[in-house]
């Protein structure tokens, strides 16, 4: 069981920032795994700095929830992942090991084939209440 934080940023065109981290070809949101004592926001703050170069402060994440199923890069691993929605203060640069970024269109991610479990099984879908709870 792999447990990680999973960040949400959305642009003003309501597409969705993936990563992709070298040596992989599944597309995810930017996040990671705690440090020893870090909460799930925490480890959100040090993963967004680390990967894109973008500052944004704890009490600025919105829990939008928690999701357990299968691990995108770890074959036969369970993953549980703390999801927030993250605002997004600057342009993303990837940085670490994050090989490429990617905005998705929340609408046109059923054609995509490289795209994470949780994305397609869980954000994708919460995203979409989200925005249709607000239209």
């Amino acid at each position: 069981m792999i447990t990680v934080t999973a960040l949400c940023l959305l642009d003003e065109a309501n597409r969705l920032l993936l990563v992709r981290k070298r040596g992989t070809s599944m597309f995810m949101q930017p996040g990671g795994k705690p440090e020893p004592g870090e909460t799930a926001a925490q480890t959100g703050v040090r993963e967004l700095s680390e990967e894109l170069s973008l500052t944004v402060p704890a009490e600025e994440l919105t829990l939008i929830g928690t999701w357990e199923g299968p691990a995108a890069n770890e074959a036969d691993t369970l993953l549980i992942a703390t999801v927030f929605l993250c605002p997004l203060t600057a342009e993303p640069r990837p940085a670490a090991e994050i090989e490429e970024l990617d905005w998705l269109d929340l609408g046109q991610a059923s054609g995509r084939h490289d795209l994470a479990p949780l994305l397609t099984d869980y954000v994708i879908p919460r995203l979409r209440d989200r925005r249709d709870a607000r239209a």
